[in-house]
């Protein structure tokens, strides 16, 4: 089991919190979107251009009886 290691982290200023914000903000979609897809890839570890496919096989649908 994975286990979050708590002295590798350093503390975030307000001030920088804003500038970020402020930068995103001047992002349209379409880049932000591309930056979340970039950062899901790294932390997953799979290549940005082939990502994995959704296991569909886990949902299922059925009707709901009225009664």
């Amino acid at each position: 089991m994975f286990r979050l290691d708590r002295t590798k982290g350093k503390g975030y200023k307000h001030e920088n919190a804003e500038k970020d914000s402020a930068y995103w903000k001047t992002k349209t979609v379409d880049e932000r979107l591309e930056a979340v897809m970039y950062l899901n890839s790294i932390a997953y570890n799979f290549d940005i251009n082939n990502p994995p496919r959704m296991d569909k096989t886990v949902f299922s649908m059925r009707k709901h009886k009225i009664r």
